[in-house]
């Protein structure tokens, strides 16, 4: 018995080895498979004028997809100062007050449920909250809808993150006479403040190729951002959506995907960034 026991776990523990280096090769087949796809497509119309200048309407002299790349920029920044805050100082409160716990569960389940839900109901509800009393459309109203998507990924990396600091750093601190507050700020969040940046540019690049939030707030313009508070945005999403699907025009094809390849570098250049210059901190028991 004991000698066909030993067998079976050998099997099984075969069985999941392989089945883990199968899902690992096919995972990573898809990611080359799109990361090739957008550069063969998108390399044709990368040239340095294409950042430079602005979308124009098919038959103009110059293309470019400077002005989407400025709004895109510009209404993440928008988000970031938004939802930031708010967001570390809930992932804080789950994370260090958990005696307060009717509270902390109503925040964690409307994070959880923020979490899941489509992102196209975040821009019809930020459409119904700003676009329609205000009558028009924004940049800043872009900057509220991918907040919202980003609050619950902050919150939830903050709480898991400084879940992670030990607790002799918190004892430590209330034994030198430290407030909690003062402990929790200084201490705790700064022996993890590479942890919560990481958690924080995370959510920055997820929310950087969202689409439907924009076509219901931010719209685009063929212009330089210049109303962020009054006025329609260019945005490099939304230009994807109507370059590369909605023309029927080749020219305007290659640029919706040069723009496309764009968004994909900016996203990997943000993720290596993370992994390589502000890796997780390991703590002893």
């Amino acid at each position: 018995m004991k000698q066909r026991s030993l067998l079976w776990r050998k099997i099984k523990n075969h069985l999941l080895n392989s089945f883990s280096i199968v899902a690992i090769i096919f995972a990573i087949s898809i990611m080359i498979w799109v990361i090739w796809t957008v550069v063969s497509y998108g390399k044709e119309a990368l040239t340095p004028s294409l950042f430079v200048n602005c979308s124009a309407p098919y038959g103009s002299i110059t293309y470019g997809i400077g002005n989407a790349i400025a709004g895109t920029l510009l209404i993440t920044l928008g988000a970031a100062v938004i939802a930031v805050p708010p967001a570390l100082l809930a992932g804080i409160f789950l994370s260090e007050y958990k005696e307060y716990r009717r509270l902390g569960n109503a925040i964690r389940f409307a994070s959880n449920v923020l979490m899941g839900m489509p992102s196209i109901l975040v821009g019809l509800f930020v459409y119904m909250l700003i676009i329609v009393p205000t009558g028009k459309f924004s940049g800043v109203a872009g900057s509220v809808a991918l907040a919202i998507l980003m609050f619950p990924v902050i919150v939830q990396t903050t709480e898991n993150m400084l879940a992670m600091v030990p607790n002799t750093l918190r004892e430590s601190a209330l034994a030198l006479g430290m407030t909690r507050m003062r402990a929790t700020l200084y201490i705790v969040c700064r022996s993890a403040k590479n942890s919560l940046l990481t958690g924080i540019l995370l959510s920055l690049s997820r929310v950087s190729g969202e689409t439907a939030p924009l076509l219901f707030t931010a719209m685009f313009a063929d212009s330089f951002p210049t109303g962020y508070f009054t006025q329609p945005t260019a945005n490099l999403p939304v230009l994807i959506t109507e370059y590369a699907t909605n023309s029927p025009f080749e020219v305007m094809h290659q640029i919706g995907w040069s723009a496309a390849l764009v968004v994909m570098m900016m996203v990997l250049l943000v993720n290596i960034t993370v992994r390589i210059f502000f890796r997780e901190k390991k703590y002893g028991n």
